[in-house]
């Protein structure tokens, strides 16, 4: 459907990781396009990581549900996963 679909899913999911996290300049969120979903890839520092994950995962299951519902109009189906890995660094 549209093209710029994917960047929209993007500037959302880093819009609601932004407001979460106490050192911005370390977020990024990467697209990563197969052929059943967008999946979008979080990178956070590590001290942040807790805040975007929540306890239990309620707050990145928020995110989830939320850039979901903004990616309907795409058609295509939306994961969004918390880079967990130590050396993590934003793209």
């Amino acid at each position: 459907m549209g093209a710029a679909a994917p960047k929209d899913v993007r500037e959302l999911c880093e819009y609601l990781v932004l407001g979460l996290v106490d050192d911005p300049a370390a977020v990024g969120v990467t697209v990563e396009m197969t052929d059943e979903a967008i999946v979008l890839r979080i990178v956070v520092a590590p001290e942040d990581r807790g805040k975007v994950i929540g306890r239990g995962g309620r707050v990145v299951r928020a995110i989830r549900s939320v850039v979901r519902a903004g990616a309907v109009k795409s058609g295509r189906r939306v994961l969004v996963e918390v880079d967990e890995s130590p050396a993590a660094q934003p793209a």
